[in-house]
């Protein structure tokens, strides 16, 4: 009898090893080398300045290449006329970094969003629907959140999408609530909080389906008290990122 069932139970030990590779299957890895050529660092470019290269956010390739997509907020309020200075975008990798000279295509100061045009074409990410981004869905995102000092190293975190909320970080009391935030909270605005922690370098980084590799959104803000480096030093944990639908909405916005 024993003999009789050990095939049965071989067969058996080996669907359950097999049935517990393909659910512990981590598909991560697989998507970031999707994501990663189209990370890319925003910042100015000064052919005079001592450093040339200036870091103010991240961003993502989207549409036919030439466009990126980051938050408005990572714009400078000027160029310098005078040396030549010019908004800029960096791809590559490690010290291999290339310079793109940039212009503003589209702003949506509104949704923090800005739409940067590249001449030279770089890898495009796809556009999720932003009815299927759900609560509990499991994300990441890729940026440079502490800039490109020692080169271009994208550092991905991930998580879930914890709430879908009102543009509003939470306040102590009513007194702290300003007049733009109940603005903000009467348009019906709605962003994504998620439970992985954002750097100041973040800002303008693509959150994207772990899975598909699909934009569901942007990351915007951190909930922070202080100044940046506090936010380095005692981050909260808590991130927002605009939805993807306000980024569909710039592109058509310029004619893509």
């Amino acid at each position: 009898m024993l003999t009789k069932l050990l095939p049965r139970f071989f067969c058996l030990l080996i669907c359950c090893c097999l049935a517990g590779s393909v659910f512990s299957h981590n598909p991560l890895p697989e998507t970031l080398e999707k994501i990663k050529p189209s990370v890319v660092a925003v910042g100015t470019y000064d052919p005079t300045g001592r450093p040339r290269q200036a870091f103010r956010g991240s961003g993502f390739v989207v549409g036919n290449g030439h466009q990126v997509i980051t938050n408005y907020h990572v714009l400078p309020e000027s160029l310098s006329q005078k040396s030549k200075e010019t908004l800029a975008v960096y791809s590559g990798h490690g010290k291999k970094v290339r310079y793109h000279e940039a212009r503003v295509l589209a702003k949506d100061m509104a949704n923090d969003l800005a739409l940067l045009y590249i001449s030279t074409p770089l890898p495009a990410l796809d556009l999720g629907r932003s009815g299927r981004v759900k609560e509990g869905m499991e994300i990441a995102f890729t940026g440079f959140p502490l800039g490109m000092v020692l080169g271009l190293y994208p550092v991905t975190h991930r998580g879930i999408v914890s709430a879908i909320t009102p543009l509003a970080q939470p306040q102590p009391s009513a007194k702290a609530i300003t007049p733009k935030m109940i603005r903000a909270m009467r348009r019906g605005a709605l962003v994504l909080q998620l439970d992985t922690t954002a750097y100041p370098g973040n800002s303008g980084s693509a959150v994207y389906d772990q899975n598909t590799g699909e934009v569901l959104g942007v990351i915007n803000s951190v909930l922070v008290k202080g100044n940046k480096e506090a936010a380095i030093e005692k981050p909260s944990g808590i991130t927002y990122a605009i939805d993807v639908k306000h980024v569909q909405n710039l592109l058509k916005e310029a004619g893509n």
